[in-house]
């Protein structure tokens, strides 16, 4: 490799991309430039698979067309070098053509060839997609400029700028003006930890990268801009998963003077455009279900409508039947039904235990033999089935708390029903977990890709707070700038009985992915003033952390309301994708690393005192 003369590309320029030529080309001059994809070398006769990120064709390198050093030259060549290559386009022979490339009815004959650059043998098999696919994600995210290169990720990429680029072109006819907000920002800590960058010129003085823009837009409204959107980077340090990044891209969108439909009907518009990128054409409106029913129906905030839903069976069993089943008689007793399972064996049912969270095995009671339950309860037994509309060859479950009762009439007024709602939750996650283990059996999470696989759903009303038991005072369930429903507010529920409180806010949930959040938000000083002492914030407190917002709210603020989704988690579920790592260019480990930059690395002493830092437990090496 070493001895390669390598070409200048000079004035030699691209006529076509790799994957744009078709059978009505043949005839024509074309010069392609990519990447050697495959070599297939007969002596007489050496076939190049061309690739950039359109496609591939096929390259002929013939003795009896090109010349000899032409030929010779084509021999040099292996996996992705560089090359651009001028030759006449040619039908294939109806023998050859490949039905599974769009570029599969001709050939390009070579005539010309520049070696633009070599390659390193390569770490993984980047023109073997399902070999590179199963390559280490690790070993993928090193190389990530050559695991960029598999069309597969190609195709990821460009479908994520299609995705963008459709909803701004929505939001843009909507009249929505895309502004830009600060990347520094002050640290407000509320819900994940804020990353934090210090000042240099203000030491020992830090600014935060935002966690959302979330003043920001609020500030907007209140300067009149009316409509406001930003496809826009957020960062939160916080644990890791398949759909969690520490830096992530989210449309975020602000409106005044709006109604909840109003910025539903926005949302929706904007979704249509992106999900008809891939064909897809969304039914509108989507179904609406409040808070409460989706904790009650489907023990989950974010219901998956795709598993049947839970069935509250508490008024079917007798007060003495919960009494020999050692289940509570004043929480809820929930049904599950996991269609199409079929007959389980023992140890399988044993398995189920295993579903349960640690938290949740402790709180709740399973019963996972319903045929002895028809055995001790006939009546009921039948009763259940019929309410949770069991077919042959489904499985039912019940889950309860586990009696015998505590004095739940000494608690609070809304933590009963957080008791409650952790019965239902337990029995939701219970549901997926069991739908996800027997996928296969019952077929509930296939997707062809049309519009009838995506079932989307806004959850409502939520919860305005959420007691803390432990710290014993009630936090904000959203952020402390939500509006409480108006007729909460003047029945004085936010003193008297703040587990009452609905917040407006919502959720746009697809397939029990949490897509987005937003709110009506506070748009009244007084408002705002009496959310945060129900928070048990003083007044001088909420002056220290938001003084300028509640100063900005004396000045004529309209009401006004958004949202955010997550662009990575819509792209990732059009993708079919099983991780945010396969649509974002240069994503983080499971451990926040990047690992083709080996960063975050320590930095230099010099760097250290320039910012008045010192670093406690200094890492080796720095």
């Amino acid at each position: 490799m070493s001895n390669l003369q390598l070409d200048f590309l000079g004035s030699t320029a691209r006529t076509h991309y790799c994957g744009a030529l078709r059978a009505s080309d043949a005839g024509q001059q074309a010069v392609l430039m990519g990447w050697v994809n495959r070599r297939r070398d007969l002596g007489n006769l050496i076939f190049i698979d061309v690739r950039d990120r359109s496609g591939i064709t096929q390259v002929v390198f013939d003795a009896g067309e090109a010349n000899t050093a032409v030929l010779e030259k084509a021999a040099e060549l292996r996996a992705e070098y560089v090359i651009a290559v001028t030759g006449l386009v040619k039908r294939r022979d109806p023998k050859t053509v490949n039905p599974k490339m769009e570029t599969g009815e001709i050939e390009l004959a070579a005539q010309e060839l520049l070696i633009l650059n070599d390659s390193k043998p390569l770490p993984f098999n980047i023109a073997d997609g399902e070999t590179a696919g199963k390559t280490d994600e690790e070993v993928r995210l090193r190389y990530r400029y050559l695991d960029l290169r598999r069309p597969e990720m190609q195709a990821n990429i460009e479908l994520r700028h299609k995705v963008a680029l459709a909803i701004r072109q929505e939001l843009n006819a909507r009249g929505f003006m895309e502004i830009e907000t600060p990347f520094m920002t002050r640290s407000t800590p509320e819900g994940a930890r804020d990353y934090l960058v210090p000042s240099r010129v203000h030491p020992g003085s830090f600014y935060a990268l935002p966690q959302s823009p979330q003043i920001f837009k609020q500030i907007l409204m209140i300067s009149g801009c009316d409509k406001y959107f930003q496809i826009v980077r957020c960062f939160r340090d916080e644990d890791l998963r398949a759909d969690r990044q520490p830096e992530f891209t989210q449309i975020d969108l602000e409106m005044s003077f709006p109604t909840q439909e109003k910025v539903f009907a926005v949302v929706e518009s904007f979704l249509s455009a992106a999900f008809a990128v891939t064909g897809a054409e969304l039914t509108l409106p989507f179904p609406r279900m409040t808070y409460d029913e989706a904790m009650r129906k489907y023990g989950s905030d974010k219901p998956d409508l795709r598993v049947p839903a839970l069935t509250d069976v508490s008024d079917l069993l007798s007060f003495e039947q919960k009494q020999a089943l050692n289940i509570s008689a004043e929480l809820p007793v929930i049904a599950i039904r996991a269609a199409q399972i079929g007959e389980l064996s023992r140890k399988e049912r044993d398995e189920i235990k295993t579903l349960l969270s640690s938290k949740a095995a402790k709180a709740v009671k399973l019963i996972d033999d319903f045929k002895r339950l028809d055995k001790s309860f006939p009546d009921a037994a039948q009763t259940i089935r019929i309410a949770s509309e069991a077919q042959e060859g489904d499985l039912i479950l019940l889950l309860a708390a586990p009696g015998p009762d505590e004095d739940l009439g000494r608690l609070i007024p809304g933590v009963r029903l957080q008791r409650e709602y952790a019965v239902y939750q337990a029995a939701g996650d219970l549901r997926l977990a069991l739908a996800r283990k027997y996928a296969a059996r019952h077929h509930a999470f296939d997707r062809t890709g049309s519009a009838a696989d995506y079932h989307f759903l806004w959850v409502t009303d939520f919860p305005m707070f959420e007691y803390d038991e432990e710290e014993h005072q009630w936090n904000a369930a959203h952020h402390p700038f939500t509006s409480p429903h108006e007729d909460d507010l003047k029945a004085g529920r936010l003193t008297s009985d703040p587990g009452a409180v609905r917040a407006l806010a919502y959720d746009i949930v697809l397939n029990g992915t949490e897509l987005g959040s937003g709110s009506i938000r506070i748009h009244r000083q007084d408002v705002q003033a009496q959310i945060f002492r129900a928070l048990g914030m003083s007044d001088e407190e909420a002056h220290s952390r938001f003084g300028f917002f509640l100063e900005a709210l004396e000045y004529g603020t309209p009401p006004h309301g958004g949202i955010a989704l997550g662009l990575d988690r819509i792209v990732m579920i059009l993708a079919g994708a099983p991780s945010l790592r396969e649509v974002i260019p240069f994503p983080k480990t499971a451990r926040a690393v990047d690992l083709m930059m080996d960063a975050p690395t320590p930095v230099s002493e010099a760097q250290l005192r320039e910012l008045a830092i010192r670093v406690s437990n200094p890492v080796s090496g720095a």
